[in-house]
Formats: C-alpha cells, structure tokens, sequence
C-alpha cells in the first residue's frame, strides 16, 4: 500500500514556487537565455539589465513605489539588517534611540541586539495578549533622540496584522524613520508604501511564490534618507548592495509579485475560506485555543495550543503534516517560542501549539485530511493520561 502523501501547511516558512514563475526562470538560464552580467555594457548584459529594471516595475507596482526605490538583496534577512543597521549607524550623530517589539522575527531582534552592542539604547515594546502593537504604544516610546522604529506587517508565527499605516503617521509626524518587515503581507494584504508613510520595507520572493535568495529593500527616495551599506564591491544598487545581480531570481521575483498582486483578492477569498474550515474543525476537537488577534490577521496562518497535551509528542504523532511549532529560523530551538510567550502563553502551552500554514496550493482534501490526523493525535495523546482524561469528564 502506497502510504499518504504529507500534507503541506508549511507556507509562512517558504512557499512552492509557482510554475509560471518557475518558467521564466528557466527560460533565464538556457544557454540562449539572459546568462550576461546585467552590469555589463554589450549586448548580453544589456538584454539582462532590461529584464532586471522590468521585474524592479513589477516589485514597486505591487507594493505602490517607484522602481528607483527597489535595492536587490538575497532576502528579507539582508533587507532587514540593511535597513535596521543601515540607518541607525548613518544617522546616529541625531540620536542613538530606537524601538521595536518583542514579537519581531529573529532578523529584526538579533539586529536591533547589535545595536544595543554598539551603545545604541532600545525600547523594547509588549504587545497585548491578541498580538497587536498599539499605535499609542509607539507614540509614547519616542522621544527626541529617537530616529529609527521597525515593526513588521504580519507576524511570521500567529499571522497577527499590525496597523502599520497609523504607526507610520505618528512616526512621520515625528520626523522618525520607520521600516515595516513585510515579509509575510506582501501578495496577501494591500500594501502602499507612500499611503502607509512607510521609509524602508523589506520583502523576499520565497514567501511570495518566488525563488528563495532573493529578495528587495524598499528606501524612501524623497526626501533622500541616508544608510551606510553592509558590503562593499562593485557598487551596484547605487552603492547599497554591491555583488553581480543574479537574473533569473530577481526575473522570478518580479513574476511572482505581478501575479500575487494580480491575484491576490481570490487568493486570500480562497484561502481564508479553507483556514475557517480547518480552525472550525480544530476547534471542535475541544481544549484548544487560538493564539493571536481572532481577526486582525492574514488569511494563510492559523497558529493553535493545544491544551493538556504533550509538545513534542503532538508534533512527532503528526508527521504526516508539514507544519512548524513557530518560526522556522528557530525550529532547531527546543525553547518555547519566545512570541507566545510574549503573549502571555506559559511555556507548556507555546510549547504545544502549532502553526498551520496554508496557500495557493492547499487543497480541500488537505484540510479535511489535517482534521482527521490532528483529531486523531490529540485524542491519542489525551488518552493515554488519565489527569487528562479525568478533565475531559471521560
């Protein structure tokens, strides 16, 4: 008997890439394709360059920027720390104070450690028990020597959605700059960067149906907003991120933004459709609970505890799922997941929630599938503890 297909509901650690993306890579690298160095001055380069300043149209359309203020980077990991690093180290003759929350990805928290390192001071902001950052939270942190805030636009592990336009307001009424990782919004959420008054956003193809090693940092160009870079070479990117500018990634990552903005909103109908159905029947199974905003969050995360079970044995009994205990920057981390717990989540209970992604290739036989294996698990586990079947009244 040919054993079950793993079910994947993986996709806030990385998406498949889309086939029609992938197509255009390929056609990249044929040795008819577009192999010249785009900084080169022939005709090879040339006709990769045009391919290169095509896909930087089709990034700032989808996120409502002008192509200049696209810089390519090899994700969202680089675009972070350029930005974060980047502007406080450049402009820390104005002040050496800035803010983020304890629920960041790693990128944006070891980044901000780094700082705290080179004598920089950092307020460290708790969001509520549902996940959410107030803006009145930000505007009690600034202060006058305050120049850099960084929060991003979905949480990578509950899917909680911030309101990063009214954070982006006080912080331009402020003078302050303020980057959005938006890594896990960008192709699921409308996202305009001037409307949002947002100065740097960093966004990736991997989470976008795209190649991974790739990804953008948008900079705001008017007025010019200064960083200092990372590396240093050949100085492409107007000096930002120097290194030969690989064709067919940065090709598949603006296909893969064009078609994620072209079908985004029967995209998220879909996909929200089917996460409804699988928290309905997680939710049914009895003593579990949803961590994170009932609302205010993205259409493909579902992130669960799972009340008087196990962590560790639930994911091990559930291998048939492709799912994450959180983020998969830390899944080699036996610590509980240091976002819930910063929700107020006891170590027991992070401890045993999952995060169940979905996207654009998550079937309605997946989901019922997910049910029946996590139901099946969960009664298992429950079973074999009688504390625990006492509490069920069984």
């Amino acid at each position: 008997m040919t054993p079950a297909k793993t079910i994947y509901l993986d996709y806030a650690a990385t998406n498949p890439v889309d086939p029609r993306v992938a197509e255009l890579m390929i056609e990249c690298l044929r040795p008819e394709g577009a192999h010249g160095n785009p900084s080169s001055g022939h005709s090879f380069g040339t006709r990769a360059r045009a391919m290169v300043e095509k896909a930087r149209q089709q990034v700032a359309a989808a996120i409502g920027a002008r192509p200049e203020c696209i810089i390519w980077t090899s994700g969202a990991t680089e675009s972070d720390n350029l930005a974060i690093l980047g502007v406080a180290r450049f402009h820390a003759d104005r002040g050496r104070h800035v803010v983020t929350s304890r629920t960041e990805h790693k990128a944006v928290i070891d980044a901000f450690k780094q700082l705290e390192k080179e004598g920089f001071e950092v307020t460290w902001l708790k969001p509520g028990a549902d996940g959410i950052v107030r803006p009145e939270q930000v505007r009690e942190a600034l202060r006058p020597d305050t120049q850099l805030v960084s929060l991003m636009h979905v949480n990578n592990e509950t899917g909680v959605i911030q309101d990063v336009a009214a954070i982006g307001a006080i912080c331009r009424e402020r003078g302050v700059a303020f980057h959005v990782d938006a890594a896990q919004s960008a192709g699921k959420l409308p996202i305009n960067v001037e409307a949002m008054n947002i100065d740097l956003m960093s966004i990736t193809a991997h989470k976008t149906y795209g190649p991974k090693g790739i990804g953008a940092l948008y900079i705001r160009r008017r007025p010019p907003l200064g960083l200092r870079p990372l590396s240093y070479g050949g100085g492409q990117e107007t000096g930002l991120r120097s290194g030969t500018l690989p064709t067919h990634q940065i090709v598949g990552m603006g296909a893969a933004f064009e078609i994620g903005e072209r079908d985004r909103e029967a995209d998220v109908a879909r996909v929200t459709a089917l996460r409804e159905r699988l928290w309905q029947g997680l939710n049914a199974i009895g003593g579990v609970e949803l961590n994170g905003h009932p609302t205010e969050r993205v259409a493909g995360v579902l992130n669960v505890c799972f009340h008087n079970v196990e962590g560790e044995s639930l994911r091990f009994g559930l291998r048939e799922l492709a799912v994450s205990s959180g983020s998969a920057c830390s899944s080699g981390s036996d610590e509980a997941s240091y976002v819930l717990r910063a929700l107020g989540r006891t170590d027991q209970l992070a401890q045993s929630s999952i995060r169940f992604s979905l996207g654009r290739f998550t079937t309605e036989d997946d989901i019922g599938r997910a049910i029946a294996i996590v139901r099946r698990e969960v009664e298992r586990l429950r079973a074999l503890s009688p504390v625990v079947a006492q509490s069920h009244g069984t």
